[in-house]
């Protein structure tokens, strides 16, 4: 019974699935429209169409896919990219209910006839079409199945980062998808501080004449690298002007976007001629990791090909892939749309048939009433294909962007590097840098090894000096004082000094010629504002600036500076006296913190010896008196390495000797100290420094037009109203002899350069206290300039050959003062010094009193132990034992020793005498008698002998 009823719901359950069945399989039609609108009589149109009609064909022969649904493919010429023609060919596929549309090759038609699609919500699917502006947010129904241009650029951006360049050129088609790929690559640039210097936009029907005349100004531009953005029917004109022109040499950079790549895949090998005109180009190419469906579809490749070479040979580029890729994908979303029970319905559109025009026939048109839902399901495919994994990320475009760099070189291309968005530009494969956890891209970026244009292993500078006859306008600043530095020979153009050489001597080292025409900035009265100079640099009004200008924080942030050749920070000057030489002067090495603990060392060393030989040497014994003054005479006379006690303990000869070595070095410290200070003249002055200013009132000097005034004001925190600007040297020289008193200033600031100029002279005067910043002298020019490079490596050349030495000796050299030599209050020793050595002793001071007294408290307690009558070993206050161990550690070490043998051999006697007399005491009713014991000690030369008297 039971298996009938088995049988029965067997019968029901597959009934009723083929009911669901029916159901279902109702929903889908037997063919499916979809359209592609591609330019079909060019060789990229050929490609495609071939990979798309194979792919249809795959889809159609593969029941699991669609089962029985069949995908139908129209096939509409696209005009040549023609935007008025394009919207009525799209406009013939949508009457024609297809549920997708396949294309355009360009962008420029893409943004056209994509507000068709999203009228008609029918997606626009294309893998050709790469402008960045065309956003999945504006055009909803714009569905790329390629990586986008924005990619690509930040590949390109990358790779000029990479060889350090600062400046491109770009020469790109003036359409939508050049101007927005160009605008891409900017951004990308401007991430990596670099910047499209030059743009040469060019008509998509540009005449080799016209390229020529945009190509000429790009000659005539600074930079030397080159990015080209073009399609593939125009882009290769560039590249053969450019090689008329002799802009394909040594020198030159040219990176091409992915046109050329996909020219090359297409078709190679190019005519020789062709290949000339573009040796050692870089271009990016569409990255497809190596697979086994990758591999079976080359191989068909070769079979669908075989033949249609009628027109040229047919090679495999990206966009075959990625065309046969789509079609799987929208395979794939049709099926996951079937099996959500949609059904494909189209509806008439109130908008369209609101309009009067019977000749446009526009009620033709109809919306795709499930366009969102197949849309939905285009994001959702997940799956691999000939390209990998295709699936899309939030951003609505394909994860794991990647390509590869080539080099074109000989007769074909080299691969040089990769580069993914998660890892940049290495020559390890996107998917194997992918597969590691966590990410880890520890390898460093590089690639391998490029041949330039000019068939050079050498990578170009990258930047040349316009070839336009214009000069560089170098900014000179013209200061009042220190024409040492920087000053203009009167009634002349010409400018002459120690920066003036510098720089000459840097750029006669450069391996390019430098045209420059300097230009004098200052009115000859006042010290100009080297900031305000370099402001100007970023307005344009000036290339570049010569002169003494300090390299501060605020002036790097609108400039770049060269290697700094001359180190000058800012340092007080002030007025100085000759110290006289009081009757202390013994005093002065030390400070007294330092003299109060070296005597409180000498005394803790001195008692520490006496502990440690007091119970074992007579010379640290005697009266209290006679032992206090050991003491001190024992730990002082060590200072003169002069103390006539001698040391027998372990511990005490090795605290001696530490102690001896640190007063050897104090001694040795003092004495050079005290001979500096009674030999070398002594200068003195009220102020100490910088820190000296900051806590007083009087007024301080300061140069006309440096940045020390605003540093004095925000950084240090003096108030504004005690800084006096003077001009010149004589100014500063006058204010200092007044003195604040006499309405001049206590001290005066600047940088330490002019300082030694000021001081060669002037011998009442000297710098007090430290440099309190570090800043130096450069040649400032315009952010990300490869004019500062290059003059900071010949800067630093000039320093490693003696130039720069040279030219300081020339200008600078001059005899300073006497006084000079002089110190200003040698600095006294401080007990920061020499802690190290105090601590070494203090810790072998307590390391051998610890070990003392650990003996002396052993000892003691073993004379208890032999003592067993004593008085201490019953109850007693704590007072007592006390004084008993104090008496004990008094007591020389021999003494105790002594008595410790005595009682030894007393008890020794006792116990023989208590055995003889044990027999005769053995009657219990015995009554013993009080007896005492007395032993006498009697000395006799050296012996001792013991007599016991028993009582």
């Amino acid at each position: 019974m039971v298996k009938v009823w088995l049988l029965v719901l067997m019968i029901l359950y597959n009934g009723f699935s083929s009911t669901v069945d029916g159901i279902h399989n109702s929903t889908r039609p037997d063919v499916v429209n979809i359209g592609a609108l591609f330019s079909f009589n060019t060789s990229v149109g050929r490609i495609i169409k071939i990979a798309l009609d194979a792919a249809v064909e795959d889809v159609n022969s593969d029941p699991n896919i669609l089962g029985e649904t069949k995908l139908r493919l129209s096939l509409q010429e696209d005009s040549k990219y023609r935007g008025f023609l394009s919207i009525a060919e799209v406009l013939q596929l949508m009457a024609r209910d297809t549920v997708a549309i396949i294309g355009p090759h360009s962008s420029v038609t893409a943004h056209v006839i994509t507000h068709i699609a999203n009228e008609l919500q029918v997606p626009l699917i294309s893998f050709s079409a790469l402008d960045p502006t065309l956003s999945s947010l504006q055009f909803p129904f714009f569905i790329r199945t390629c990586h986008s241009d924005l990619f690509q650029m930040a590949a390109i951006a990358d790779l000029v980062d990479h060889y350090g360049w600062k400046e491109v050129i770009a020469v790109y088609t003036d359409d939508d998808n050049g101007r927005n790929g160009i605008s891409a690559l900017g951004d990308k640039l401007a991430e990596k501080r670099c910047r499209i210097s030059y743009k040469a936009p060019v008509s998509p029907e540009a005449t080799p004449e016209e390229i020529t005349n945009a190509l000429v100004q790009v000659a005539l531009a600074e930079s030397r690298v080159i990015v080209v953005h073009a399609n593939t029917l125009w882009g290769q004109k560039v590249f053969s002007v450019a090689k008329n022109l002799g802009m394909m040499g040594t020198g030159y950079v040219w990176i091409a976007t992915a046109f050329l790549s996909a020219i090359l895949d297409i078709s190679s090998p190019l005519s020789s001629d062709r290949m000339d005109e573009i040796q050692g180009v870089l271009t990016p190419r569409v990255y497809t990791p190596d697979s086994e469906l990758k591999r079976k579809f080359v191989s068909k490749w070769k079979n669908l090909t075989h033949g249609n070479t009628a027109n040229g040979r047919l090679g495999l580029s990206f966009l075959s892939l990625y065309a046969y890729d789509t079609i799987f994908a929208l395979a794939h979303a049709l099926d996951a749309f079937f099996k959500q029970g949609n059904k494909i319905t189209f509806s008439n559109d109130s908008k369209l048939s609101s309009l009067k025009g019977d000749n446009l026939h526009l009620d033709a048109l109809n919306v795709f009433d499930e366009g969102y839902s197949l849309r939905r399901n285009i994001y959702e495919v997940n799956m691999t294909g000939v390209t990998g994994l295709f699936k899309y990320g939030p951003d609505k475009n394909l994860v794991n962007p990647a390509y590869e760099i080539m080099n074109v070189v000989g007769t074909g291309t080299r691969r040089i590097g990769y580069w993914s968005n998660h890892s940049g530009l290495s020559v390890i494969p996107p998917e194997t840098l992918l597969s590691k956890p966590g990410n880890d891209f520890r390898e460093s970026t590089k690639l391998l090894p490029v041949i330039w244009p000019g068939d050079t292993a050498q990578k170009p500078r990258g930047w040349v000096f316009p070839n336009n006859g214009r000069l560089l306008r170098i900014g000179v600043p013209i200061g009042v004082s220190y024409q040492q530095f920087v000053s203009q020979v009167p009634g002349t153009d010409t400018f002459q000094g120690f920066c003036i050489d510098v720089f000459l001597s840097a750029v006669n080292l450069l391996p390019y010629a430098v045209p420059y025409k300097f230009i004098p900035y200052g009115d000859h009265k006042n010290n100009p504002s080297n900031s305000e100079l370099v402001r100007r640099i970023t307005t344009g009004e000036f290339d570049g600036a010569v002169g003494d200008i300090a390299i501060t924080t605020e002036r790097t942030k609108m400039v770049d500076f060269t290697q700094p050749f001359v180190e000058s920070g800012l340092v007080v000057v002030a007025p100085v006296k000759e110290a006289d030489t009081s009757a202390l002067a013994f005093l002065a090495p030390f400070t007294p913190r330092m003299w109060f603990v070296t005597a409180v060392f000498f005394i803790i060393v001195g008692t520490v010896v006496w502990i440690l030989e007091h119970r074992v040497n007579d010379e640290f014994r005697g009266p209290p008196r006679k032992q206090v003054i050991t003491i001190f005479w024992f730990s002082f006379s060590t200072m003169f390495f002069s103390h006539r006690e001698n040391t027998v303990s372990t511990p005490g000869r090795c605290v001696l000797l530490i102690w001896l070595f640190v007063v050897l070095i104090i001694t040795s410290s003092y004495t050079a100290s005290l001979t500096s200070i009674l030999t070398v003249q002594q200068l003195s002055s009220p102020i100490k420094g910088i820190e000296s200013l900051v806590i007083g009132k009087e007024p301080i000097g300061i140069a006309q037009g440096s940045f020390s005034k605003d540093y004095l004001i925000h950084e240090i925190g003096i108030d504004e109203s005690r800084l006096v600007p003077l001009v010149t040297q004589e100014e500063v020289a006058r204010a200092l002899e007044k003195g604040p008193q006499d309405g001049g200033i206590a001290a005066y600031i600047d940088q330490r350069a002019y300082i030694d100029i000021f001081l060669s002279s002037r011998c009442k005067y000297t710098i007090v206290g430290q440099e309190f910043t570090r800043n130096g002298w450069g040649f400032a020019f315009p952010r990300d300039s490869p004019l500062a490079v290059d003059l900071s490596t010949a800067i630093l050349q000039m320093v490693d050959n003696g130039d720069l030495q040279r030219i300081h000796d020339k200008w600078l050299l001059s005899r300073a003062c006497l006084s000079q030599g002089a110190k200003l209050e040698v600095e006294r020793l401080k007990l920061k010094s020499f802690w190290g050595l105090y601590v070494i002793c203090g810790s072998a001071c307590l390391l051998a009193l610890l070990i003392y007294v650990i003996q002396i408290i052993r000892q003691y307690l073993k004379h208890q132990a032999e003592e067993p009558d004593s008085p201490d070993q019953n109850p007693s206050p704590g007072s007592s034992r006390l004084r008993s161990f104090l008496s004990f550690a008094d007591e020389k070490e021999e003494t105790v020793k002594n008595r410790s043998k005595r009682k030894k051999m007393e008890r020794i006697s006792y116990r023989s005498s208590e055995g003889g007399s044990s027999s005769i005491i053995s009657n219990k009713d015995y009554v013993a008698q009080p007896s005492s014991c007395i032993a006498d000690s009697v000395s006799n030369g050296g012996s001792e002998k013991v007599f016991i008297k028993v009582v």
